[in-house]
C-alpha cells in the first residue's frame, strides 16, 4: 500500500543528553574554546606571512617559523581534541557525531606534518614549501568551516529543544 504521507528523516542530535552534560562539564570543552581561535590568529599571521614570502621573496625566517608556529598549535588541539572526544563520546577519534571533521583533520594534521617533514629534510624549496603550506592551510579553512558548521547546528539543534520545552522547562 502507497501512502502520500511525507517520511521526515530520523536526525540523530549531535549530542545526546548524557554527551551535552559531559560536554558541559569538563576543562576540555574550554581548552578547544580557547586553542580553537588561538590557532585562527596564529594561521591567519602566518597566511599573511606566507604570502608575503611568495610575492617579494622577504622574510623566509619568519614565514618558515610561523607555520612551524601554526603547525604546533594544530598538534595541541589535535591532541586535545581528541582528549575532549574521549570524554564526550567514549572514543578518542571518529566518535559518529564528528566523523567526517574528524576525517578531514587527518589530511589537514598530514599536510602540516609532510611541511614539517620537508623543511627538516630539505625535500622541498623554499617556494614549495610555502606552497605546501598554503595547501595545508586551505585545508585547515575547509576543516574550521566543518567544525564551525556543526558548532551551529549543535546551537540550532539546542534552540529548537528549548522552544520545544516551553518557557516552564517542561516538553510543550
Amino acid at each position: 500500500m502507497h501512502s502520500d504521507t511525507p517520511r521526515t528523516p530520523v536526525v540523530r542530535p549531535l549530542y545526546t543528553p548524557q554527551e551535552r552534560q559531559r560536554r558541559d562539564a569538563t576543562v576540555w570543552t574550554l581548552v578547544q574554546g580557547v586553542l580553537a581561535p588561538v590557532q585562527f590568529l596564529i594561521f591567519a599571521v602566518s597566511l599573511v606571512l606566507v604570502l608575503r614570502f611568495l610575492l617579494t621573496g622577504e622574510g623566509q625566517g619568519a614565514a618558515t617559523a610561523s607555520v612551524v608556529v601554526k603547525t604546533l598549535a594544530l598538534y595541541a588541539i589535535m591532541v586535545t581534541g581528541c582528549i575532549w572526544e574521549k570524554v564526550v563520546f567514549g572514543r578518542y577519534l571518529f566518535a559518529p557525531a564528528f566523523y567526517w571533521e574528524d576525517v578531514f583533520s587527518m589530511a589537514v594534521l598530514a599536510l602540516h606534518t609532510a611541511y614539517l617533514l620537508a623543511l627538516w629534510l630539505g625535500w622541498l624549496t623554499p617556494q614549495g614549501l610555502m606552497l605546501l603550506a598554503l595547501a595545508a592551510y586551505a585545508a585547515y579553512v575547509i576543516n574550521a568551516a566543518q567544525f564551525l558548521l556543526k558548532l551551529r547546528a549543535a546551537r540550532l539543534q539546542q534552540s529548537g529543544e528549548a522552544l520545544a520545552r516551553g518557557p516552564s522547562g517542561a516538553a510543550a
